[in-house]
């Protein structure tokens, strides 16, 4: 077929396409841990990083001091114990008794307390068990209390605070000190991702929702489909006015009518999953909390859940079925959801969990600020309170490389009782894959990098245009220009656009349930889901005072409230709390899971081409299509289609599969983990338990 010709596209609209981000060279990182030591406070990026001096001294901050426990080791062990299968205590929470046994003393925290407060600090809250202790006060105090200076720093595009030496409490109060947040901080960013014109830099679809343009009208077909794929077929490319080059092109085609867009209903993704039946028989969350870490908050996440939900046939979101809870009171700007970008994260949240699981309960808890600080807290605040056993956290602060260990080790402390308590806590692996380092070593993201959280990574959900079930790949997106205008001749490399992160720790080992899997470090993600906005949702979400509607929604903050619900149904199913996934998921036996794997219905060259110039004809393989991608794509067998991506009288080349250096193998791999749920077999895997209930076909 022929693309649609329209307007003329000046060259100058190139430039703006080709636009990239500089990938910086690999660079070899050393680990912070050795045989269980710890190296240093101080991040092991920090000597890459420009130093752009020490913090306003008068700047007044937050930070969270966290206590050493008694018998650390015993704890240890106890968590362990209540994730493996063989021991008498598996299972069984650890309630305020037994927390008691490991806590601190009030004699510590009050020396602890007196100490800070000596510096100048206020105290703002201690953990009812003294785990932990808030205080507040400027920067010229926190340097003066830990013996160190604040410095800013810049990596590639990320400013954050750090230590410019180790900072240790002084005075006796020092040695009892297990880690503290909030000397280094780093920005807390969502991993939501709208996919957009690569011309124009502008989302695929966003249109206003008014009295007479309705959300129905607007999300009703022709404009959202569920077929992302069609053909294969052959496309024949020529430019305006011009006898040659010409393009032959054949292979499947992604979304090539400019009157739809690829946005999963809830009903679509609920198929997906296995999970239509188990819904219908009762099986839809009821009686489970979903906790969803946010920051700030937006005032219309429900009417705007409420009108997607009409749309989609969703029970309505009330006072009984959500609820908003601020740890740290509300933000003092009403308007920073949108100035951060948080509006659309917490609306994908809200509407992702609510589609896949609708008879649970949501909690959307909003912390007043965006670092890693403020996340923390509020992770403590989940634990203390008992909202909920299951919580998803589409957020990540920042690549591993510059992260501390004061940073890591808070995060740590807290998401392990978190998991003594019961309480899942899932976390997005990323969307920039292996973070430009073009290897999996030291690529992952924190927190997600705990060995107490489970990593939720990503793929693309393709219908199989030669017919049959659907066609699942890691998601990596990556774009080749084959038409702008003119012919490309040679095609134009667009590069890496996003994909899922993913791989190795370098901070910590290898938790005991991965013993099977390769290397030495943590290894993420463990479990994935639809994270693609080629293949992603619809959403409805306010922003800049209008409600819009909006296709294409995706990056691993869909993923992480897609599993974070699917693990909702289970734990109804369960009858209990199942707890801490990753260990569960990480013993599943082959069935219990949909593995993803690197392979598809249609050949590995699945598109490819001719160009005919005044030369004569060359020939492009799918592989030589993307040869220019920078950085390079480790996989080599991937699916790509042709596509217009809505911008008329051009044409793409697109990817799906491809994800920097990270790959998709058989069994566990870095990009999409152990693989997808898959609805009963998935769930009678994790809770052991064998029901009668009809499995979807």
């Amino acid at each position: 077929m022929r693309m649609t010709e329209s307007k003329k596209f000046r060259w100058v609209t190139l430039k703006a396409f080709l636009t990239f981000l500089a990938i910086l060279t690999p660079v070899a990182i050393t680990p912070y841990r050795a045989n269980g030591q710890v190296s240093g406070q101080v991040a092991r990026g920090l000597e890459l990083a420009t130093d752009h001096g020490r913090v306003v001294a008068g700047q007044e901050q937050t930070i969270s001091v966290f206590l050493k426990l008694h018998d650390q080791a015993g704890f240890d062990q106890a968590v362990a114990d209540l994730y493996d299968p063989t021991s008498p205590s598996y299972h069984q929470w650890l309630t305020d008794a037994d927390f008691a046994k490991y806590a601190p003393t009030g004699a510590e925290m009050k020396t602890v307390k007196q100490e800070l407060e000596g510096h100048g600090l206020s105290t703002i809250s201690i953990d009812p068990q003294n785990f932990s202790i808030r205080v507040h006060g400027t920067v010229s105090a926190i340097e003066d209390a830990f013996q160190t200076e604040l410095h800013t720093f810049t990596y590639k595009n990320t400013s954050f605070q750090a230590p410019r030496w180790e900072g240790v409490l002084s005075g006796a109060a020092g040695n009892l000190v297990a880690a503290t947040s909030g000397l280094e901080r780093h920005a807390v960013h969502p991993n939501f991702v709208i996919a957009k014109n690569p011309l124009t830099g502008q989302p695929l679809f966003s249109k206003k929702i008014t009295a007479t343009d309705t959300a129905a009208q607007i999300f009703n077909p022709p404009f959202l489909t569920n077929t992302a794929l069609t053909g294969p077929s052959t496309i024949n490319l020529k430019g305006i006015a011009q006898p040659l080059p010409l393009g032959d092109y054949f292979g499947p085609a992604y979304d090539i009518n400019f009157e739809e867009f690829v946005s999963y209903t809830p009903a679509r993704l609920r198929s997906h999953y296995g999970l239509t039946s188990l819904i219908q028989q009762g099986y839809d969350g009821t009686g489970q909390t979903v906790a969803l870490l946010e920051a700030f908050g937006y005032a219309a996440a429900e009417l705007d859940a409420n009108a997607a939900g009409n749309v989609f046939g969703l029970p309505l979101l009330t006072n009984k079925n959500f609820e908003v809870v601020f740890p740290e009171g509300p933000p003092l700007d009403p308007n920073a959801g949108d100035l951060t970008g948080f509006t659309g994260e917490i609306a994908l949240d809200i509407q992702s969990v609510h589609a896949i699981a609708p008879g649970a309960k949501i909690i959307e808890v909003a912390s007043a600020g965006q670092d890693n600080e403020d996340l923390i807290a509020s992770l403590e605040y989940i634990r203390t309170h008992k909202l909920a056993h299951i919580v998803s956290c589409s957020l990540e602060t920042d690549a591993e490389i510059i992260s501390g260990t004061d940073e890591e080790d808070s995060f740590n402390n807290v998401l392990e009782r978190l998991a003594a308590a019961g309480i899942s806590v899932q976390f997005a692996s990323g969307d920039a894959g292996d973070q430009g380092l073009g290897t999996p070593l030291g690529a992952v993201s924190v927190p997600s990098n705990s060995p107490y959280a489970t990593a939720v990574g990503g793929t693309s959900v393709l219908n199989d245009p030669l017919g049959g079930e659907d066609i699942v790949t890691g998601w990596g997106t990556n774009v080749t220009a084959l038409q702008i205008e003119f012919v490309q001749d040679p095609p134009t490399s667009v590069g890496f656009q996003f994909g899922a992160g993913g791989g190795e720790s370098q901070f910590f080992a290898k938790p005991a349930w991965q013993k099977a899997l390769p290397g030495n470090g943590r290894q993420v993600p463990d479990v994935s889901a639809d994270a693609d906005p080629e293949t992603g949702v619809p959403l409805v979400v306010t922003s800049g005072g209008f409600q819009s509607a909006e296709a294409n929604v995706g990056g691993t903050s869909l993923a992480t409230p897609i599993f974070s619900a699917i693990w909702a149904i289970a734990s109804q199913f369960n009858g209990k709390p199942l707890g801490f996934a990753a260990p569960a998921v990480a013993r599943l036996k082959k069935g219990e899971i949909t593995d993803v794997v690197d392979t598809s219905r249609l050949s590995t060259d699945s598109l490819s081409g001719t160009i005919v110039d005044q030369s004569g004809s060359t020939f492009f393989s799918t592989n030589a299509l993307f040869a220019g991608q920078t950085p390079s794509i480790a996989q080599t067998n991937f699916l790509a289609a042709i596509t217009n991506l809505h911008q008329l009288h051009s044409a793409f080349a697109i990817t799906f599969g491809a994800d920097t250096s990270l790959t998709v193998e058989e069994g566990w791999d870095n990009v999409t983990g152990f693989g997808e749920p898959n609805g009963l077999p998935f769930i009678q895997g994790v809770t052991g338990k064998k029901k009668g209930v009809s499995i979807e076909k």
